[in-house]
């Protein structure tokens, strides 16, 4: 058994706190190989979970279990921190893993490179992060020699894809005027492009009897929060009077139970994104395994989900093919307002959908959902059956620390031949 600290926001209502918790629920699916401490650090102006269930119980538990065993100075075997790379450290343990997720762009920051080095192992939770992190390279020069190299990642890097959870649903009040709505689930700011989603909805849809339904805020869940989203919202709609269209805010937090039924609702017909990048799409794939028919564009994390096998009556073998309707896009450099100085590089690219296919993507989603809905079906069968947790929580603690196979007959053949010697 090895003892493992895990260091990320467990408590946090963010990306970052549902990555640690899949960490955490991984290791304790095999808790047989390990003996899990918890150090919680806080992530941004995120709300902490609230939920007072056997789960939060259990993460109080490892935070007090593991004041104690650094009290007394107890030994550590693994180190796994789940935080952006620019706050890895190296520590005195047996190994030092670092786990990550929001690679959004086409390249890392010079630090991340740095830091990764400092880890024996990196995870991420998609191909494209990976990719993104391997394919990265920068100019640099041995300060002896002044002889011009490329510097980049030379840290093995393993891809864990989130498992489908708990389809149980809990109740939630939400009054559709409509039969025929679009969702959107993201933070509202530049990287998630929701402002704009909602502008080229209006522009489509203001003579049609359909909705569009924004899970959104621009910080926090506090009820300023609240005013300044509904208020950006507003300036907006404000801007077609006569629309017949209708455009809904849920602000705040809701439980997995929540989102469940939001999915579920049988006026919420479609799932947009017009996302500039994501390093997995959680939103995207909680759709998706709903068997929501999802409108997105096919650049970074959420490939990993959007496609599956599929066999036609003329084919022996089934090919990879995407089960989403796809909108077009182009690779253009960040805004300067979304440059995040040790994470989003300003000289990087991302993905930008165009407002033409925006538009009509959405309107063909809408005149011909049957064929969408066919493929959602699809997929939804795909991500039932392969992203399962057991699947998943097996593939991360593989990962971290997988016990060597015992070979008991090798082992007595070995015994047997060395008492004839």
């Amino acid at each position: 058994m090895k003892t493992i600290l895990v260091k990320g926001p467990a408590l946090s209502r963010s990306g970052y706190g549902e990555q640690t918790r899949f960490a955490l629920r991984s290791l304790r699916a095999h808790e047989e190989r390990f003996n899990i401490l918890l150090q919680n650090i806080p992530w941004g102006q995120t709300g902490w979970i609230t939920e007072l269930d056997e789960e939060r119980d259990w993460l109080d538990h490892l935070i007090g279990k593991t004041q104690h065993h650094l009290q007394e100075n107890m030994p550590i075997d693994i180190s796994l921190q789940v935080t952006i790379p620019n706050e890895w450290e190296k520590y005195n343990v047996g190994l030092n893993i670092g786990y990550t997720a929001g690679i959004e762009t086409t390249k890392i920051a010079p630090h991340w490179i740095e830091k990764g080095h400092l880890m024996d192992k990196i995870i991420v939770v998609s191909n494209h992060s990976k990719d993104i992190y391997n394919n990265t390279v920068y100019q640099g020069e041995v300060e002896e020699t002044k002889e011009e190299i490329n510097i980049h990642n030379q840290t093995p890097i393993e891809v864990v894809n989130y498992p489908v959870r708990s389809l149980e649903q809990e109740p939630l009040e939400l009054n559709l005027d409509y039969d025929f709505n679009f969702l959107s689930v993201a933070q509202m700011g530049p990287r998630k492009n929701m402002l704009n989603t909602l502008i080229w909805f209006l522009q489509e849809f203001k003579n049609d009897e359909v909705g569009l339904v924004l899970k959104t805020n621009i910080a926090n869940c506090s009820t300023q929060d609240r005013m300044t989203t509904a208020a950006k919202i507003k300036n907006i709609t404000d801007k077609y009077p006569d629309r017949k269209c209708k455009v809904y805010l849920i602000h705040g937090d809701l439980t997995l139970g929540q989102m469940n039924s939001l999915y579920a609702n049988p006026k919420v017909k479609a799932y947009v994104t017009h996302t500039h990048g994501e390093g997995f799409g959680m939103p995207i794939f909680e759709a998706a395994y709903h068997g929501i028919p999802v409108l997105a564009p096919s650049w970074s994390g959420q490939n990993d989900f959007l496609h599956a096998p599929v066999k036609s009556n003329k084919q022996k073998k089934a090919k990879i093919r995407p089960l989403f309707c796809k909108i077009d896009y182009e690779m253009i450099q960040v805004p300067p307002d979304a440059v995040w100085d040790g994470v989003i590089q300003a000289d990087s690219m991302w993905c930008n959908v165009t407002e033409k296919s925006a538009k009509s993507t959405m309107r063909d989603m809408h005149k011909n959902y049957s064929k969408y809905l066919s493929m959602a079906k699809k997929l939804k069968k795909h991500l039932i059956q392969n992203f399962t947790e057991q699947q998943k929580y097996k593939e991360f603690a593989d990962h971290i620390y997988k016990e060597e196979a015992f070979e008991v007959e090798e082992w007595l053949q070995q015994l047997e031949a060395q008492e004839h010697e």
